[in-house]
């Protein structure tokens, strides 16, 4: 416990961090339901905890980072972000609620339902190519040209405290967990998990799931060094990162004990569970935990584990496609 202090003193966010972003984010942010299932808990062998964050405002657990970075602003500051699509909403939302302007630079095969929702909380898109063009370099450059704050998706100490609340808030309604397990992407979230997790609970082990086509946090740290991967396709598209955060990874190394990953298969035999047993509506991208408990990449055996369901943001349209799709 104390070597992981001293280790969190030294990171770029700490549980100081977390717990001040829950403070801010106390009566905005919905304190999201925990489901249990009889039934996971039997195919998988453990005492299974649902962290279920497609009930936040935006349909995902991206709301907490951006309000919490958002609020911390000079009040009417307009911002800049860019994103696949949670975040984007969840800039645009935030952005909203504090009385600012928001442009979001959106990849062009962006789920349609994303973009409208970004738009619909008020916020301007510009696409770029997510296969050939660097959304980072482009909205940098927007928000210098335009004279807005940068809200990057993870990339930020404010962004990674706020995701850290949602694993603060399940700790604290489960009670004493073994293992948490959480998506993984550009690292926000399992920054901030990680964080909260070991601050409060040192010896728990925290447990990264990405997609196999986008397993550059895996690669990086068996590497020892931030790894970068050609642009991953895989249906979870809200982990579509060709490399981990700088700041994120500092954090992820010290702090995250393993990283497994899915197959968009698995990932689909995880929606399809969520759905039919306990009617939950997952994205790809949130089902990638249960996906990695079903398959037995895990072991939870007669354990008590936390995981975390990232988003629920999917168009009925695709849902039903994905979920009807022969498993193979």
């Amino acid at each position: 416990m104390q070597r992981t202090e001293r280790a969190q003193k030294r990171l770029p966010v700490g549980l100081d961090d977390v717990l001040e972003a829950a403070r801010r984010l106390d009566g905005v942010a919905i304190r999201t339901p925990v489901f249990t299932s009889r039934t996971l808990d039997e195919r998988v062998g453990g005492r299974i905890f649902l962290k279920a964050e497609n009930f936040q405002r935006g349909g995902a657990f991206k709301f907490r980072g951006a309000y919490n970075k958002i609020s911390s602003l000079r009040p009417g500051t307009g911002v800049a972000s860019y994103s696949s699509g949670n975040h984007a909403q969840a800039v645009a939302l935030a952005a909203s609620l504090v009385g600012s302007s928001a442009v979001i630079v959106m990849p062009r095969d962006a789920p349609e339902q994303k973009v409208e929702a970004t738009r619909g909380y008020g916020a301007e898109v510009v696409f770029y190519d997510r296969y050939s063009e660097d959304r980072d370099e482009i909205g940098r450059r927007l928000a210098v040209e335009r004279g807005l704050t940068l809200v990057p998706p993870y990339e930020d100490p404010f962004v990674m405290a706020g995701q850290g609340t949602a694993s603060l808030e399940l700790l604290e309604e489960a009670g004493p967990l073994e293992a948490l397990v959480v998506p993984v992407g550009g690292g926000g979230l399992i920054a901030g998990s990680a964080t909260a997790a070991k601050g409060t609970q040192g010896g728990i082990e925290v447990i990264g799931v990405e997609p196999e086509a986008g397993d550059d946090t895996r690669r990086s740290l068996a590497a020892g060094h931030r790894v970068k991967i050609a642009v991953p396709r895989t249906i979870a598209d809200g982990l579509q990162v060709d490399a981990p955060g700088e700041l994120t990874f500092e954090v992820t190394r010290l702090l995250v004990d393993q990283i497994v990953a899915v197959s968009d298969e698995q990932i689909v035999q995880a929606m399809v569970f969520l759905f039919e047993r306990m009617k939950l509506v997952v994205e790809p991208s949130g089902a990638v935990g249960v996906a990695a408990l079903l398959a037995g990449l895990v072991d939870v055996s007669g354990r008590r584990v936390g995981v975390i369901l990232s988003g629920g943001n999917v168009a009925a349209r695709r849902f039903a496609e994905l979920v009807s799709e022969p498993s193979g």
